[in-house]
């Protein structure tokens, strides 16, 4: 009995240790926020993370299309994100921690909404307006 309970034990730690490394950081310039202003081409609500897409366009009319992922959504509702959140054709100001490589990709942070109303990704950073903070 005393091998099964030492079997069962190693056996949830190994499988505890490969969940962790799925949500690992490494992939993003931490602490490093960029803004940009851009049109809701996606709003992609489901597991395991909720993905916004939007495109930007630079001062030569240039467009990047940018992905940025959030929480899963069962993170996300409680600091006021919804599957109706965005619109495709929403102009939206996100916030977000660009990855390291300088694709058009990032981890959201905070998304400002055509209404004024500031959405914050759950992660503890309280909106630039000062509101959104943890419930």
């Amino acid at each position: 009995m005393r091998r099964m309970l030492v079997a069962v034990a190693c056996g949830v730690v190994l499988l505890s240790s490969m969940l962790t490394a799925h949500h690992a950081n490494a992939v993003f310039d931490l602490g490093k926020r960029v803004t940009v202003i851009g049109t809701v081409t996606e709003w992609f609500w489901a597991n395991p993370h909720c993905l916004l897409r939007f495109d930007v366009k630079n001062d030569s009319g240039e467009t990047t299309h940018w992905v940025a992922e959030t929480q899963a959504p069962p993170n996300m509702t409680p600091f006021g994100w919804t599957k109706q959140s965005f619109s495709v054709g929403d102009q939206v100001t996100v916030t977000l921690e660009p990855v390291k490589n300088g694709s058009p990709l990032g981890r959201i942070l905070q998304v400002k909404l055509p209404d004024g109303k500031t959405l914050v990704a759950g992660n503890g950073l309280p909106a630039s307006d000062g509101s959104g903070a943890r419930p």
